[in-house]
């Protein structure tokens, strides 16, 4: 990469980093410090600046980059990575939306709590919370080291390291600031910007093509080296029957652990009804699926024009498919329209993965200071009281440090892997939690409880001796193997698991269901009565 492709992306990256930094200090001066302000914006954001904000959330650095090089890679079966991301708004849209927003505060614990002890189940469910949200955390830090290497150039680990640093503090600042209103408004102006950057790209591509989608996939599949396999199931995960059920796993953790993540719930309650966040999601679902139906063009349109021995000479992975493909749509390398267009895909990428570690560094603060705090000064009544505000203030630069830390150690591991992770740990300790409480009538303490520890413990332990850390070159310890568990992604056996531990440690519960508190959080849930 050129001189002039570093410095432009450089000062395009600094100009939203000083945009996101004047609306956090402006954010910072029109507050009044309460945990609602904090935690929810005041509750007074319209369902389309929640649905842009969810759309920003959601639209991660490895959505942009990672699944356009994978269908540049791979055709069809990278592509089946946009249909898992766009069809677990579904679940969000008919079952969690506005019963979340009716049964809660401010977390996935409240929800739970409403009907429930409250100290095992905030200390269970909050407990979750953070280990997806750190977990989903790294994965970002990770890719903005990589990101500095692939686009700007800085190849060195020390360039990587202070960009991991960088990035870490970045997004302790705008939420011990600015809380959820910044956060909000930053996931708003980045959604535009990638919404937007991505339009131009496929506008582009389809021009080279003149319109004709048939001629585009026609020549990805000639390029591909595979012929017309490039356009059909099987390239990535035919085969051998781990590498199905990979797949599988892969596919139930992404279309069930959106409904699941921590920093995606804490949106609803951005909003003042129910009824505004299920229209918040219907816009998300806009937004989103017109972003997931353009990665797929630009993947093909990345085989096709750039070929995918270009793109894995480039990068193994395929993160670099869509900067090279800006470079050559924009004129090709050395040119002022190539040197601008690779500038703002990586100013865009930047941009996305800023706002991205905001939003869960935020929900990850709210889960330690509302739940876990909360919980213990309950239990030390004596001990010296901080308010939520200013714990959760304290957790996010810890959550920040700690990423940081572990983005550091883990800059070589796989970026899809712990985005994946984090979705399977969503899907098998947070989701059967939060649907248990919602539909189950005799749903008890222990059921909660063991329905969080049953899912979030096998997940971990599963990806503990999964080929990803031991037996296999691209591990995490590759010289040495104690690895037992054949799959990658643990989702096909935790996220049963955590509904089966959910149901055993209700049915074996001494504990008699509270009838009149379901009773009250149905009518809730349904009507809005009493919502905060």
């Amino acid at each position: 990469m050129t001189n002039d492709h570093q410095m432009l992306a450089l000062l395009l990256f600094s100009a939203f980093v000083a945009v996101t930094l004047g609306i956090t200090t402006w954010v910072s001066r029109n507050r009044h410090g309460s945990a609602e302000e904090f935690y929810a914006g005041g509750r007074l954001f319209s369902p389309l600046e929640n649905g842009f904000a969810i759309a920003g959330d959601y639209m991660s650095a490895a959505s942009f980059l990672g699944i356009s090089g994978l269908i540049a890679l791979f055709g069809y079966d990278g592509m089946l990575y946009s249909v898992g991301f766009l069809v677990a708004w579904l679940v969000v849209l008919f079952l969690v939306a506005e019963l979340v927003r009716n049964c809660g505060r401010f977390t996935l614990a409240d929800v739970v709590a409403a009907r429930m002890a409250e100290r095992p189940v905030r200390i269970a469910a909050g407990t979750s919370s953070v280990t997806v949200s750190v977990l989903y955390l790294v994965a970002q830090m990770v890719g903005a080291g990589s990101l500095v290497a692939l686009l700007l150039g800085g190849t060195s680990e020390a360039a990587r390291s202070w960009t991991v640093i960088g990035v870490g503090a970045l997004m302790v600042i705008y939420v011990s600031l600015g809380g959820m209103r910044a956060t909000t408004w930053i996931q708003i102006v980045k959604a535009v910007l990638l919404i937007a950057g991505t339009i131009a790209l496929t506008v582009l591509v389809l021009l080279r093509f003149h319109g004709d989608f048939n001629q585009l996939l026609a020549t990805a599949a000639e390029r591909s080296g595979h012929g017309r396999d490039f356009l059909a199931p099987g390239l990535r995960y035919g085969g051998e029957w781990t590498a199905r059920l990979d797949f599988i796993s892969l596919g139930l953790a992404l279309v069930l652990g959106t409904a699941g993540l921590p920093h995606i719930l804490s949106r609803f309650y951005t909003v003042p009804t129910a009824r505004a966040a299920r229209r918040s999601v219907v816009w998300a679902i806009g937004l989103i699926g017109g972003f997931y139906l353009m990665t797929i063009v630009l993947g093909f349109g990345a085989a096709a024009i750039i070929g995918p021995d270009a793109v894995r000479a480039s990068n193994a992975a395929g993160n670099t498919a869509v900067p090279l493909l800006a470079l050559d749509l924009g004129g090709g390398a050395g040119s002022t329209g190539g040197t601008v267009l690779f500038a703002i895909v990586a100013a865009i990428a930047f941009a996305t993965i800023l706002a991205v570690v905001a939003g869960i560094t935020l929900a990850s603060s709210a889960s330690v200071a509302h739940d876990l705090y909360a919980s213990l000064r309950r239990r030390r009544p004596r001990a010296k009281q901080y308010s939520e505000v200013t714990v959760a203030r304290m957790a996010a630069a810890g959550i920040g440090a700690a990423a940081i830390g572990l983005g550091l150690l883990a800059r070589d591991l796989n970026v899809a892997f712990l985005v994946g992770l984090a979705f399977a740990v969503a899907a098998s300790a947070n989701l059967p939690v939060l649907l248990y409480s919602l539909f189950w009538r005799n749903f008890t303490t222990r059921g909660a409880v063991w329905s969080v520890y049953g899912g979030l413990v096998p997940a971990m332990l599963l990806v503990v001796f999964s080929p990803v850390v031991s037996g296999s070159p691209e591990a995490l310890f590759p010289g040495v193997d104690f690895h037992v568990f054949p799959l990658q992604n643990p989702g096909l056996v935790s996220i049963p698991l955590g509904f089966l531990a959910g149901w055993i440690g209700t049915v074996t519960s001494s504990e008699p269901p509270d009838a009149a508190k379901h009773a009250e959080t149905e009518v809730r849930a349904l009507t809005g009565a009493g919502a905060v």
